[in-house]
């Protein structure tokens, strides 16, 4: 299969994608009719700097380290203030950084990603993506349901409980269901959807066998990433680093 071409044409398409999606919300009155728009401005420009600094970074390892930390601050401060505002927000940089770091590490020592930076990065970013998406959820869910249920949160101070243990039994519940996303695209895929990794691979060459071992590796290596920031942000939730309605 050969790869989605660089014309006029896709040119032509993409915008006239962005404008249905925009048209779409703003018609049904969603309230993203301008945010669909500049989302995807600033995904057209930053993916051209990024292929651009990609090129330079990748034969450079100081360099491609220091592009994984970028990303790393920006998903951290992007999931912090789905959550809280102010300087609070920037506790997000514990789960992201729980969740991507270990499978990171874990993948790079083993080999199982090669250690190049055309490799090493895009992994990088996947674990990051997944972890600020998880992180967010989880956080603003915790936080919600605490806000929303505080009375029962007080109900069981009264009978005993530790402030973290009466929150955590309110909020964990609609925090996990963060992991939904993950769990069902890992349970539907090849069946539902043909994620990221293995149509990219497909559309760069590679036989369907490979690129289905790479996808594999991709989805369950985001089940485990986002499980583990799920779980630290709960807790951190729980022990009211977030929000004054936490605590």
């Amino acid at each position: 299969m050969s790869a989605i071409a660089l014309s006029p044409a896709t040119a032509a398409v993409v915008v006239a994608l962005a404008l249905a999606g925009a048209a779409v919300a703003l018609l049904g009155r969603l309230g993203h009719g301008r945010a669909v728009l500049t989302a995807c401005l600033r995904a057209a420009a930053q993916l051209g700097a990024v292929s651009l600094v990609i090129v330079w970074a990748v034969e450079r390892p100081a360099a491609a380290a220091a592009f994984v930390l970028v990303m790393y601050g920006v998903a951290s401060l992007t999931a912090g203030r789905r959550i809280t505002s102010g300087a609070t927000a920037w506790w997000a940089a514990v789960p992201v950084g729980t969740g991507t770091l270990p499978v990171f590490l874990l993948l790079a020592g083993t080999g199982t990603v090669p250690p190049e930076g055309i490799a090493l990065i895009p992994v990088a970013g996947i674990l990051l993506g997944g972890c600020l998406t998880a992180t967010a959820l989880a956080g603003r869910r915790a936080v919600d349901e605490l806000t929303q249920r505080r009375g029962e949160v007080e109900a069981a101070l009264s009978l005993g409980f530790s402030g973290r243990d009466a929150a955590l039994e309110i909020c964990r519940p609609a925090a996990a269901q963060a992991l939904v996303p993950a769990l069902d695209q890992t349970r539907t895929v090849g069946l539902v959807t043909l994620p990221g990794a293995f149509v990219g691979m497909l559309l760069g060459g590679a036989d369907p066998l490979h690129a289905g071992v790479v996808q594999l590796v991709v989805l369950v290596a985001l089940v485990a990433a986002e499980a583990v920031a799920v779980l630290v942000t709960v807790e951190l939730v729980a022990r009211g680093r977030f929000s004054p309605a936490a605590r």
